[in-house]
């Protein structure tokens, strides 16, 4: 194989913040390429900083690797995974996007899309949301009034939870869920969880730090909200711990290594009687595509990076109203635009 890379820097359409007052402008984020005769594979990583994880580090690694990561006999994406996974042990962002560019080249050998490869049909998919970032209140509802959708996800941790909410749900009837990103303690979920309740949010993702297993086990006993582990499920290890402490988990296919694993862990997820969600990591219409093709085996989705993002590199993914399709075009169904 070949491998290719490029650096991407897309703007967003709005400065984007979450909890703790972390805000972007724009997202970077690493675009690769493998090469097998004729065919061609895509695969996105984008580069978050509270992960340590830069497009430069990524590149850096993969020059000092190149050799090894283009000469295994590729044959089909799981075993490459396998290998990329030792090759790569602390690198899982680049991975993924290997993962996902093996998986868009091996649907392209196969001459199938990748949920059709995974004996998928596209029924009863999820909508997505649409996320509207930490902003003061008249900036929040005015991105909601110019974004007229099924589901909004609101991002919260601030002191003005509940008037923020309040002023939404005062604009719409859509459902509504909320990542706190970590950013309340156990006290503040127990009183902002019925205030929401009565606010009509359906869905709370993440509302403790990380490693407060402890306080997650007191919020699943009383929580009237279902309550979904974002930063607390990373990767395949983590889905067994969420069980007890979750209502569902959220995957994340940058954290988590890829496609490869995301799979198994949808199906460990199920067997713990947990709910599946996929999230965006602000992923441009490539990384989202691959999120996209996950949508028949999920219950719910956040597949806005392409929505929320002022420019894309690619093709290949229509929105109506949170209904979200993909191509019949084999692997991803994605086509580069510039």
């Amino acid at each position: 194989m070949q491998l290719y890379y490029r650096k991407t820097e897309l703007p967003f359409r709005y400065p984007f913040t979450i909890s703790g007052g972390r805000t972007k402008t724009h997202q970077p984020s690493l675009l690769v390429a493998l090469q097998l005769g004729n065919w061609m594979g895509y695969g996105e990583a984008p580069a978050i900083t509270y992960y340590n994880v830069t497009v430069e580090s990524m590149i850096e690694t993969i020059e000092a690797k190149r050799k090894m990561i283009e000469k295994f006999a590729f044959t089909e994406p799981e075993r490459y995974w396998h290998y990329l996974h030792h090759l790569l042990p602390n690198d899982p962002f680049l991975v993924c996007a290997l993962d996902i560019a093996a998986w868009d080249l091996f649907g392209k050998m196969k001459g199938q899309p990748l949920y059709r490869l995974w004996q998928t049909e596209w029924t009863n998919t999820p909508v997505t949301d649409y996320t509207i970032g930490i902003a003061d209140i008249p900036t929040m509802v005015a991105k909601l009034k110019e974004k007229p959708w099924p589901v909004y996800k609101v991002k919260l941790g601030t002191p003005d939870d509940i008037a923020i909410i309040k002023a939404l749900r005062a604009e719409t009837d859509a459902a509504i869920r909320v990542d706190a990103n970590a950013g309340w303690t156990v006290e503040q979920a127990l009183q902002l969880i019925p205030a929401l309740k009565a606010l009509g949010v359906d869905m709370i993702e993440q509302p403790l730090a990380k490693d407060n297993w402890a306080g997650m086990q007191i919020l699943y006993a009383q929580s009237s909200i279902p309550l979904f582990a974002d930063e607390s499920c990373v990767s395949e290890h983590d889905v067994k711990k969420c069980a007890g402490h979750f209502h569902g988990i959220n995957i994340k296919l940058t954290k988590c290594s890829g496609i490869t694993p995301a799979l198994r862990m949808i199906k460990e997820a199920r067997a713990l009687g947990l709910q599946v969600m996929m999230g965006s990591m602000n992923e441009h219409t490539v990384g989202s595509a691959a999120i996209a093709h996950c949508m028949p085996q999920l219950d719910h989705v956040d597949v806005d990076g392409p929505l929320l993002l002022a420019e894309d590199i690619a093709t290949g993914l229509s929105y109506d109203k949170g209904q979200v399709r993909v191509t019949e075009a084999p692997g991803l169904g994605i086509q580069l635009t510039i």
